[in-house]
């Protein structure tokens, strides 16, 4: 391996055996070998927005989702016609709830209730629900004081329906959370402005054993850089950053474990990290790395790159959410509306292997 300063078998017959017991257990859980076909990453899901006014029907892009092998999605809001079109499907939906409705959820135990029941109940169990994000990238916006408030009444509520343990309550943050600088890795931490948002947050999720969801953007990191080093920034380098005994070759690594390490300051290293975002644009701005060659670059190595975890965390394979399914034309103009891995037409942007 290179180095840089730190800154910035089986027989033919034994097959043959394999692949005999693989067709038992699928049959027996009813999978037929398109499924087989379309099995997907286990660890990677999509972010499913819905600012466009051109974007096809939930139960088209549903059908997209399937046909591609994704088998996570997330959603910003629990819209209806989504999880209509999600029943039966067997995959996993991370549901949001809007940064407009922490208020009322923090103050009104039964509007959380309502919101469990008319979100979540109304769809069991032909919805796969595995999260609920109350409130995303909330800190900077005002409203921080409502998510810990918020994120325990619809726990709450969540507990009251039996569902404690199978459907699991947290917030999402992106890495304005963090002091500046948190690099190398092993330096990093929350911000004083952020702690009195993050304390509360990660002692719920301490308490509940959920994991913590981070937005988390190789990309405009990179723009930020006064080095800037491409090759780091979409799975390409072929040296290595050295953070004491630890070796990074990327940075999406590098920033994941800036925040295990800011949890491990919390004494709350234990709690895991669900990349809820990242990803790369294919345009929206003449910068001459906003491009398709770099978004195919970054989402297809991102792919195959979590399951094998992080410098910190090895072996742990990390949940990650690619943004966006869509390019969604009622985002601000610019890189914004350029993250989707697909047009409106459901053609694809670039191609990409699930």
């Amino acid at each position: 391996m290179g180095e840089v300063p730190l800154f910035p078998s089986l027989d033919q017959s034994a097959l043959s055996n394999l692949a005999a017991v693989a067709v038992i257990i699928f049959s027996r859980n009813n999978c037929n070998m398109e499924s087989l076909r379309a099995a997907g990453n286990e660890h990677v899901g999509v972010c499913y927005g819905l600012l466009g006014d051109n974007l096809p029907s939930p139960p088209k892009a549903t059908q997209l989702i399937r046909s591609k092998g994704i088998r996570k999605v997330r959603l910003y809001d629990p819209n209806a016609g989504v999880l209509n079109a999600l029943r039966g499907t067997g995959i996993q939906v991370n549901v949001g709830v809007k940064n407009g409705d922490l208020k009322r959820l923090a103050e009104d135990l039964d509007f959380a209730k309502d919101w469990v029941r008319q979100n979540i109940l109304a769809y069991l169990p032909e919805v796969d629900f595995r999260y609920i994000t109350v409130g995303n990238e909330v800190f900077g916006t005002g409203d921080e004081q409502n998510v810990g408030p918020a994120m325990g009444h619809v726990y709450d509520a969540i507990c009251s329906a039996g569902l404690q343990g199978k459907i699991l309550v947290t917030t999402a943050v992106h890495m304005t959370v963090m002091a500046i600088p948190s690099y190398p890795p092993s330096t990093g931490s929350f911000s004083v402005n952020a702690a009195p948002f993050m304390r509360p947050v990660v002692k719920f999720l301490v308490d509940t054993g959920a994991p913590l969801m981070l937005n988390v953007y190789p990309y405009f990191a990179y723009k930020g850089m006064q080095q800037k080093n491409l090759p780091y920034a979409l799975f390409t380098a072929n040296s290595d950053v050295v953070d004491g005994q630890l070796r990074y070759r990327n940075l999406f690594d590098a920033m994941v474990d800036s925040v295990y390490s800011a949890l491990e300051r919390y004494g709350a290293g234990h709690v895991h990290i669900v990349v809820s975002e990242s990803g790369w644009p294919s345009g929206g701005e003449d910068d001459g790395f906003s491009i398709i060659e770099n978004a195919r670059t970054y989402n297809q190595k991102l792919v195959r790159h979590v399951a094998q975890g992080t410098p910190k965390r090895p072996g742990t394979p990390i949940e990650t959410y690619i943004f966006a399914l869509f390019n969604e034309n009622q985002k601000p103009p610019g890189t914004e509306n350029h993250f989707g891995l697909f047009y409106p037409n459901m053609t694809s942007v670039y191609p990409i292997d699930f």
